[in-house]
């Protein structure tokens, strides 16, 4: 017998059997229960959370000998010919190849005849956003009208690519990432029924790698068997995944938080040196900083972070060397920075100079402790009677004045004093007024001034000649 992978043979075969989409399978039992299913479905979500697996179930259930069923027995012909995908009324079709008005046509002549052996005939079309315009307009009238027994089921990956009228046309059921611990429970279960040995941490590996895609889950954990067998190592899993160290992850946030710029570039020489991408590892380190603050600021971290008790302890001592507010500026940084890195042409001076300035984040001075030095500047500035210097009068900061030269300065003569007050302003505008009398007196400023008002009046008489001629033309022509 020829060899499946986990991804077909742990495939689910009822609704009961999926996992992390409940609101969608409730849906669809209560809409066979009730004899309310719709004439076209569309299908959207990320890769491998149940797209097509849960078109098929609709598809047994519709058709199973028990039925309609919201439960299919998969034991009948029906059910057996719709899982090997060889029944002639369920016709399961690939919209990338098969994307042109020419298909669509084909497929709007097929659907006018009744099902052959079927109670239901039922159309797939997965990736369906890859039709062309015209093959969609083609599909609209049959889609609102279709045949008597004829269920259309969509399923799609780039929802924002359907155009709105064939939308509006159909019943839409969004399918969502599956939950770390839904993915990891799946896994042990397939490990117990397959008798591997894995531990939970590289359980945890697997799930974080999938990033929500059940099938890339079930994937990653037969390349894990076909690479160690049936006991497979948390190391062999890194190599594998190809997973940024956990203690390189540290390290750089190490440098970071005890402000140590000098450890950057040796760092970054390591991670280029591992064979790491530099954007990959960028993420990791976003992660990384997150994961951080989630344990800084949460009561109960472990409920949201799937790590085993040691690395949880690494992680709330890391989280120790900063406070809350620093580590989410830390944080914010690095998501502002990822842009730069992504389209930099010199990645690895980009991240050094990147990582570098973060490592002087603490020398930042919050602005709570800006404030609080104002409002002690402002304290010291009281005078010593407690009025501050913006609300006294002239005549007591001259008496303040004086006080304070006679207290630090007991040999100022009071002719010293009258010189610092404000009266030494009026003083110094006499002396600027008869300065400029004695300037003007000079012999070469009188000499030059002179000629400067005599060159004023030569102008004017210039001028005056000119706007009479100006004027004469007119004057003559009142004269006639």
């Amino acid at each position: 017998m020829t060899y499946l992978i986990y991804a077909r043979k742990y495939r689910p075969k009822t609704f009961e059997e999926m996992i992390g989409q409940k609101p969608v399978v409730q849906t669809l039992q209560n809409a066979i229960k009730n004899n309310r299913v719709a004439q076209a479905y569309i299908f959207s979500g990320m890769r491998g959370v149940g797209k097509t697996t849960a078109a098929r179930i609709l598809a047994k259930a519709l058709n199973c000998q028990l039925g309609p069923t919201p439960t299919p027995c998969n034991k009948c012909e029906l059910c057996k010919a719709i899982s090997e995908d060889r029944s002639v009324d369920v016709l399961e079709i690939d919209g990338a190849s098969n994307r042109g008005i020419d298909e669509v046509r084909s497929l709007r002549e097929g659907v006018k005849y009744k099902p052959i052996h079927s109670r239901s005939k039922v159309i797939i079309i997965d990736e369906v956003h890859m039709l062309t315009t015209p093959a969609f307009n083609a599909l609209l009238k049959t889609l609102e009208e279709p045949p008597p027994h004829t269920v259309f089921i969509f399923a799609t990956t780039e929802l924002h690519k359907v155009p709105a009228t064939i939308m509006s046309r159909c019943q839409h059921f969004e399918f969502k990432k599956i939950s770390q611990k839904e993915v990891i429970n799946h896994l042990v279960d397939i490990s117990q029924k397959e008798k591997i040995k894995i531990s939970s941490s590289g359980l945890s590996l697997i799930a974080d790698a999938a990033d929500g895609s059940l099938r890339d889950a079930q994937s990653l954990l037969d390349k894990a068997v076909a690479f160690s067998g049936e006991v497979i190592n948390d190391e062999d899993l890194k190599e594998i995944l190809g997973t940024i160290s956990k203690d390189l992850l540290f390290a750089f946030s190490k440098t970071i938080l005890e402000e140590k710029p000098d450890e950057v570039f040796p760092l970054v020489e390591k991670v280029i040196e591992s064979g790491y991408d530099l954007r990959f590892f960028y993420k990791e380190l976003v992660q990384h900083f997150r994961n951080l603050l989630l344990v800084r600021s949460a009561k109960n971290p472990q409920d949201l972070l799937s790590l085993n008790e040691e690395d949880m302890n690494d992680l709330k001592e890391e989280a120790k060397k900063a406070s809350e507010e620093e580590l989410l500026r830390y944080l914010v940084a690095l998501q502002q920075g990822e842009p730069g890195l992504k389209f930099s042409s010199h990645p690895r001076i980009y991240l050094e100079v990147f990582v570098v300035k973060l490592s002087h984040f603490k020398k930042i001075m919050p602005l709570k402790d800006v404030i609080q030095e104002l409002e002690d500047i402002k304290k010291e500035l009281k005078s010593p009677s407690g009025k501050e210097f913006s609300k006294i009068t002239f005549q007591e900061e001259k008496v303040l004045e004086e006080k304070v030269l006679e207290e630090k300065a007991p040999e100022v003569s009071n002719q010293k004093i009258n010189e610092m007050t404000p009266n030494k302003f009026e003083e110094d505008k006499g002396k600027k007024e008869r300065d400029i009398e004695t300037a003007m007196k000079d012999p070469s400023v009188q000499s030059f001034m002179d000629k400067f008002k005599a060159q004023v009046l030569s102008i004017k008489p210039i001028k005056k000649a000119e706007d009479d001629k100006n004027k004469l033309p007119f004057d003559l022509g009142r004269k006639k």
